[in-house]
């Protein structure tokens, strides 16, 4: 453990079970987008049906990540990984033998809400085994985990979909889950560090009505953003002042409930007193606005715009993945030295080459934009793999271990948020480029990929403010350590 002496020497086993557990909850959000038409198909089911298997699953998994990592705090971080992983894998087995669309929705409530539990636990875990610079290494393989994921979905999509065929391929991108969760729950058994059993009562640790509040708060907000493709976010805009009183009331109770002396679900000083974690917070939220939507508007221009296979739109994709994985890794080593200035360097870079690819996607002839924009979105990955990690560590380099779950719910559900926002409102700007350039999709493309950019930096300017501060706390610091050794 992190605060004894000698490490725990399974560490960086456990670690590699995590993340692995972790790539395969995260690339469930990305790797179904393009099995969706292969769905419709062996199930006979509408565009808007289909739909929901993919935003069911955002739904849910946002919805327990906060009160998953409360839960890891509290019972024990081992404990619930294992029965979140058993529910995962048992989850992905009923998706993938669902015989209508509605059996499979349900399949994918049921699984987002399994991923949301698991998730939270790996950074919870990373903070309590690792210390240091190693945490930052952690972190940094954490943050290769988050990127890699996202980006490969689409290409082992594309890869099963082309093997088993159009009507059944999209039942073993779930049914894929089932081996690996299996091995993977075997190796956490014995490698993930065991706690002491506490004995707590269950009512007064766990704060169900803050779980109540926050969870019907992020279904207020997520509801009506994940009905924007299908054109009902008209018939749900009243949710939205729903999430903002809902939101009220949760920070109101949070804060009753500390005065009271009770457990909170999530301690809102983690926000007002932890240096680092509300603009490390937002700043995630903001970037993943911008980030995870490009995948989306990509694959609807080469598949929907200009006829290319699932495989062949996530081949485009590969080169942002490499690239991504690359500096996931360096910059994880290189955070404690550099600290907000490399987040800073990286969203530069992702801006650049996202600029670049709307550039790209509108000049060049559409038989050949695949190829050109394999070098922009390496140079967005390239960026983007420097984002992620070094922002999870610096957000939670100054959060109490004992928080550690409840803080990196929270830090994912910002990346939850920012990513249904995100991906509708690219999707909208998509569709809005496009009729305005008369049904011309590479205008569509480019209006997307330059609102991703303009979000990326608007994060760029939390991460120079958050540089900016870092910078004063550290002249205030050596000032006042001067002033204590020059009255000595």
């Amino acid at each position: 453990m992190a605060n004894s002496e000698q490490p725990d020497p399974r560490r960086w086993r456990a670690l590699t079970v995590t993340q692995g557990v972790g790539f395969m909850t995260l690339l469930d959000v990305s790797i179904v987008n393009v099995a969706l038409p292969s769905m419709q198909v062996g199930l006979n089911a509408n565009a808007g049906a289909v739909q929901w298997v993919v935003s069911g699953y955002a739904l849910t998994f946002g919805l327990v990540l906060v009160a998953g990592g409360r839960l890891g705090d509290a019972l024990g971080r081992r404990r619930i990984f294992l029965l979140a992983l058993a529910a995962f894998v048992l989850t992905s087995a009923l998706a993938g033998t669902a015989q209508s669309i509605e059996l499979l929705i349900i399949a994918r409530l049921l699984q987002g809400a399994s991923a949301g539990l698991l998730t939270p636990q790996s950074s919870g875990l990373i903070q309590s085994m690792f210390s240091g610079a190693e945490r930052g290494r952690a972190f940094g393989l954490m943050g290769a985990t988050i990127g890699v994921s996202t980006a490969v979905g689409p290409i082992l999509g594309g890869l099963i979909i082309a093997a088993f065929g159009a009507e059944t391929g999209w039942r073993w991108v779930f049914y894929v889950n089932v081996p690996i969760g299996i091995v993977a729950l075997i190796l956490a058994a014995r490698v993930l560090p065991k706690t002491e059993r506490r004995k707590i009562h269950v009512w007064s640790e766990i704060d169900f009505v803050g779980a109540a509040l926050l969870g019907a708060a992020v279904v207020s907000l997520l509801f009506p953003v994940v009905q924007v493709e299908s054109g009902q976010l008209g018939k749900w805009w009243w949710l939205f002042p729903i999430a903002v009183v809902l939101g009220y009331l949760f920070i109101r109770w949070e804060k009753r409930t500390v005065e009271q002396g009770r457990a909170p679900l999530l301690d809102l000083r983690l926000f007002t007193s932890t240096r680092g974690f509300a603009s490390g917070a937002g700043l995630g939220a903001v970037y993943f606005a911008g980030f995870s939507g490009i995948f989306v508007v990509l694959a609807m221009f080469f598949q929907t715009g200009l006829g290319f296979t699932a495989l062949q739109s996530g081949l485009v994709v590969t080169s942002f993945a490499i690239g991504s994985a690359v500096s996931a890794g360096v910059s994880g080593r290189l955070v404690a030295k550099w600290g907000r200035r490399i987040t800073v360097v990286a969203l530069s870079v992702v801006s650049v080459g996202l600029v670049s690819c709307a550039i790209v996607a509108l000049v060049s002839p559409p038989g050949q934009v695949g190829w050109w924009l394999t070098i922009p979105l390496l140079i967005s990955g390239i960026g983007g793999g420097a984002v992620i990690s070094p922002n999870v560590t610096l957000t939670l380099e100054n959060v109490p271990t004992s928080m550690a779950g409840a803080a990196g719910g929270a830090l994912q559900t910002g990346q939850r948020i920012g990513t249904a926002i995100g991906a509708a409102l690219l999707v909208a700007m998509y569709h809005a480029g496009t009729n305005a350039g008369n049904g011309r999709v590479d205008v569509g493309a480019a209006f997307a990929l330059g609102t991703a950019a303009l979000a990326t930096l608007a994060a760029l300017g939390l991460a120079l403010r958050e540089l900016r501060t870092r910078k004063a706390c550290a002249v205030d610091e050596n000032l006042s350590q001067q002033s204590v050794i020059s009255r000595q």
